[in-house]
């Protein structure tokens, strides 16, 4: 067996603190070069009738060939095997406790708030893709709209085992443990406070690196994720392109015998073959995985009075063709001052068209201070009113409105313009907080027809 390891894998110890990471190149959208040996990517063309080492060069595309310039992407891949060898005839498996959309229950209640404690750790061997546990779903998969929640667990790494998803790019956002996910364009390692995606079609492995490890994986079915628009922010704060990773090229040449498992119109199915499917000796191009250390997003906000829509807290999003409305919002919620004079500071109570998840990665949350605890979720979906609960809102009437850190905290949302429908294993068999709605019951009523505040 030949293993050829990346320069990554020779160089790691290398690598002086504080430089510049040389297993990683910068930016979000960039279009990027990178070979793992010498002149194995061609000069000035993308298709020579030889490619140097006997390679084979092959496009990636993750968009219509037609799309506009500005949005096209794809990636030329100069590889030891075309990746029609990649694949050989299918057998279709069962991967249970992964559904896509539409995954309707008539039996089941999706019309309410829920929130669920962390699903526990296993002791049963899960990796990547058998411990995918989906909570929420939304959409049609087969219509490339919408998308689905996930819970991972992963006590084993996938050895001769791959993936890839025809239905989606995946957002994976670590809670706990750490994870080393091979792709076909190089390496990401990804531990929590950090989140990667990983595209549409791109094959990768997971490997377990600490465990057991666990965290939240959403499905994007729909239009790639993207930075929002800052409008009259302007250049700077929010999500930096700088600060998103794209690894360098990496390649294994094994011959061994493997397996491939792709999701495609939400079902599974597997082929063997006789090698690594991760052959990519050198490539260029702008569709690729990336990875984005959540402490380097800048929060912005009020400086004096009221705050304004928590959607200024958006690192990524995915339109969904009407402008203004996202198939995918990814919003993060972290450490930041809380300043205003004169304000009710907390998220302010509200219904809308949205459908709202949140997970906690740790920490505690301003508006739930109680119950919402790190590898737990919450759910409240489209038009369900909702908002601090009982001490939360008493709290932030009362308090004297000095300069507040919140510190110690670090929680996401996963927002979409569509109603996000409960699986069984949610509703029945995640650890759901019956009484999560009880936290409202003690709000009272505080009118009694005089003016001043009460």
């Amino acid at each position: 067996m030949n293993v050829q390891k990346s320069t990554r894998e020779m160089t790691r110890a290398a690598a002086p603190q504080g430089s510049i990471d040389p297993y990683y190149m910068p930016g979000f959208g960039n279009d990027f070069e990178t070979e793992a040996l010498p002149d194995a990517l061609p000069q000035g063309m993308n298709s020579p009738q030889r490619c140097n080492y006997g390679l084979y060069g092959e496009q990636l595309t993750g968009t219509a060939f037609t799309a506009p310039s500005h949005q096209n992407e794809r990636t030329w891949c100069y590889r030891i095997r075309p990746s029609v060898k990649h694949t050989h005839r299918f057998e279709k498996i069962d991967v249970p406790m992964w559904k896509s959309a539409p995954c309707i229950d008539p039996d089941i209640i999706s019309l309410g708030q829920y929130r669920w404690d962390p699903v526990p750790h296993t002791d049963t061997p899960l990796t990547f893709v058998t411990g995918m546990y989906t909570m929420t779903t939304a959409g049609d998969v087969n219509t490339q709209v919408g998308m689905a929640n996930h819970i991972y667990l992963v006590t084993a790494s996938m050895e001769d085992d791959y993936f890839f998803s025809a239905d989606s790019e995946m957002l994976i956002i670590p809670q706990d443990g750490k994870l080393r996910f091979h792709t076909e364009l190089g390496t990401i390692d990804l531990a929590p406070k950090e989140i990667a995606i990983i595209p549409r079609g791109l094959v990768f492995r997971v490997e377990l690196l600490e465990g057991p490890a666990r965290g939240f994986v959403c499905e994007n079915y729909g239009q790639k994720f993207e930075l929002p628009g800052r409008g009259p922010i302007g250049a700077n704060c929010m999500a930096n392109r700088r600060d998103f990773k794209t690894p360098v090229a990496a390649f294994e040449d094994r011959e061994v015998p493997s397996t491939v498992t792709v999701k495609w119109c939400g079902q599974f199915h597997k082929t063997n073959i006789g090698h690594s499917p991760l052959d990519v000796v050198a490539w260029h191009g702008n569709y690729a995985p990336v990875k984005y250390d959540l402490r380097t997003y800048c929060p912005v906000g009020a400086i004096l009075f009221d705050h304004p829509d928590p959607s200024i807290f958006t690192v990524l999003t995915a339109p969904s063709g009407v402008p203004g409305t996202a198939n995918i919002d990814f919003a993060l919620f972290r450490e930041r001052w809380m300043v205003a004079e004169n304000t009710f500071r907390p998220p302010w109570y509200h219904k809308n068209i949205m459908s709202e998840l949140m997970g906690n990665i740790y920490g505690q949350y301003d508006a739930k201070p109680e119950g919402f605890v790190p590898g737990g979720m919450s759910l409240h979906n489209m038009m369900l009113p909702h908002g601090p609960d009982e001490n939360a809102f008493e709290g932030a009437s009362n308090s004297d409105l000095k300069p507040e850190k919140l510190d110690n905290t670090m929680s996401f949302m996963i927002e979409t313009r569509f109603p996000q429908q409960l699986t069984p294993f949610a509703a029945t068999e995640a650890p759901l907080q019956d009484d999560y709605i009880d936290c409202w019951t003690g709000i009272h009523k505080k009118f009694d027809g005089t003016p001043g505040l009460k």
